[in-house]
């Protein structure tokens, strides 16, 4: 169990990357969503031991992580969102130089181990070529190698499937499953179907807080019959913006197609449909009735002092 409680971070230039985060992590895949800039990097790099947080606590185990670094080193394997690797070295010799370093001392556990991890990686027959001729796909699955090296409690991995084709997608989609049965694995990402696919549960951040947790079907539930779509000419989207809650819209063959939360019907031509994980996440970013809700909040908290 990872345990996070009231983890704040404020850079040197000002930004509050990290504002009072609290999560409870189980085994098992979690999926940490949210936008670019949300604050999912510098939690991850926090848990990392990457650096320190300004006030809060996290404990692996029931053991202090911020006090005890070494705690969490000695088990954790990382994928961070971008990692460069040495030129001119195979694959092997990589995966070889990294499981010294952490300590796989004995030549023959630590042939064994790289050989199962290339075979599961599917770069067996790679494994003599420099990782830095790898495409984007091989590179990722060449990082979940090297973060598997010396069977990790806890593995995170930041943006895995950005910018890969869906073969390649897949493959690393079916990898994390494999992975991710009995140990923690923390997927920190901004594409909603990988959580969907992925994660029996997940957390929403945005501007360094986490605006929502739970079960992704649970979450799903919570909208029924509150997500409502019309498709309408180009030139009254901005007035449909104004009028009703839209949480997204997309331009379908020149007309725009709205997305709207409500509890009842906006208005005529609004039809009711099934709500996706992808509707529970633009409703908690965009939804202005939750950020009313959250600007009441605000005033009363500062009312009160």
């Amino acid at each position: 169990m990872l345990t996070i409680r009231n983890l704040s971070k404020t850079y040197d230039n000002g930004v509050k990357a990290l504002k009072s985060v609290s999560l409870d992590i189980e085994p098992g895949m979690f999926g940490l969503l949210g936008p670019n800039g949300a604050g999912k990097s510098s939690l991850m790099k926090t848990i990392a031991t990457l650096q320190q947080p300004d006030h809060g606590q996290i404990s692996f185990d029931n053991k202090d992580i911020v006090q005890n670094p070494n705690v969490i080193r000695a088990c954790l394997g990382y994928l961070p969102q971008e990692f460069g690797v040495y030129p001119r070295i195979s694959c092997y010799d990589l995966l070889d130089h990294m499981a010294l370093l952490k300590g796989i001392i004995n030549n023959a556990d630590r042939k064994e181990q790289i050989d199962n991890l290339l075979h599961q990686t599917n770069l067996y027959q790679f494994r003599k070529k420099d990782v830095s001729s790898y495409s984007g796909g091989m590179r990722q699955r060449f990082g979940i190698a090297q973060a598997l090296l010396g069977n990790p409690q806890l593995i995170i991995v930041d943006e895995p499937t950005a910018g890969l084709d869906p073969e390649e997608r897949n493959r690393f989609h079916n990898l994390l499953s494999e992975i991710g049965e009995n140990i923690v694995v923390i997927l920190s990402t901004h594409i909603v179907e990988d959580v969907s696919q992925l994660c029996p549960n997940m957390a929403i951040m945005c501007e360094g807080e986490v605006r929502l947790h739970g079960k992704p079907a649970d979450l799903v539930n919570q909208l029924e019959g509150k997500i409502w779509r019309k498709i309408v000419a180009k030139d009254q989207t901005q007035t449909h913006k104004e009028q009703y809650n839209v949480i997204s819209s997309q331009l379908i063959t020149g007309r725009t197609q709205l997305t709207v939360h409500s509890d009842i019907q906006p208005a005529l031509g609004f039809e009711p449909v099934p709500p996706t994980l992808e509707d529970v996440y633009f409703t908690t970013l965009f939804s202005k009735e939750l950020s009313k809700t959250s600007d009441q909040q605000d005033k009363e908290s500062n009312d009160a002092q």
